[in-house]
C-alpha cells in the first residue's frame, strides 16, 4: 500500500508541476516605430533579444530625409531593457540606450569660408515605456520615451536629444 501510495504521489507531483509563465520560445522581437513615422516620415527599426523574462538587449536603426531634424537623417544604437511587468517580457520597462546620429545643420548665411555644417556625434540616455504583448506572445505594442545627452555637440547643436515611439511589434 505505502508503494502505491508513493507511486501516486510522485506522479500528481509531476503532473501538477506549476508555471507562473508559459514556456517563452520566441527570444527575438523585430519593431517598427510607426508613431514616429506618422510624424514626421523617419523609419525606425528596432531589434530586441530576450536575455531572460525581464532584461533584454538590442538596437535601433532610423533613417530620415531630412538631414535638418532634430535626430539628424540617420542613427544607430544599442540598448538594454529591464522589464518590471507582471508577465513576462512586457509591462513597464526602463532602458538604458546610447545613439551614433549624424546630420547637417541649415545656415542661413551664406558668406564665403563658412564653416562645414555636417555632423556626426554619440549620445547617451535613459528612457521609459509600456510594452502590451497578445496571448500567443507573437505581437506587441510599445509605447517609449527618453533622453539623452551629447557626448561631443558640436557649438551649433544641442545638448540633449530625445527619442519617443509608438512601436508594433513581431516575435519569432
Amino acid at each position: 500500500m505505502k508503494k502505491i501510495l508513493t507511486g501516486l504521489l510522485i506522479l500528481s507531483a509531476y503532473l501538477m508541476q506549476a508555471q507562473a509563465y508559459p514556456t517563452l520560445a520566441n527570444d527575438h522581437e523585430l519593431k517598427l516605430n510607426m508613431g514616429l513615422f506618422l510624424v514626421n516620415t523617419t523609419v525606425e527599426g528596432s531589434y530586441e533579444y530576450y536575455l531572460s523574462e525581464d532584461t533584454s538587449i538590442g538596437g535601433t536603426v532610423y533613417f530620415d530625409n531630412d538631414a535638418e531634424d532634430y535626430n539628424g537623417n540617420f542613427g544607430i544604437g544599442p540598448n538594454f531593457r529591464a522589464y518590471f511587468g507582471y508577465g513576462p517580457r512586457s509591462g513597464f520597462f526602463a532602458e538604458a540606450f546610447g545613439l551614433y546620429y549624424t546630420g547637417e545643420e541649415s545656415d542661413n548665411n551664406t558668406q564665403p569660408g563658412g564653416r562645414n555644417l555636417d555632423y556626426s556625434s554619440f549620445a547617451l540616455g535613459l528612457g521609459l515605456g509600456n510594452k502590451w504583448v497578445t496571448r500567443s506572445q507573437k505581437f506587441s505594442l510599445e509605447i517609449h520615451g527618453g533622453i539623452g545627452r551629447n557626448i561631443n555637440p558640436e557649438d551649433f547643436q544641442d545638448s540633449f536629444i530625445y527619442r519617443a515611439g509608438l512601436s508594433v511589434g513581431f516575435r519569432f
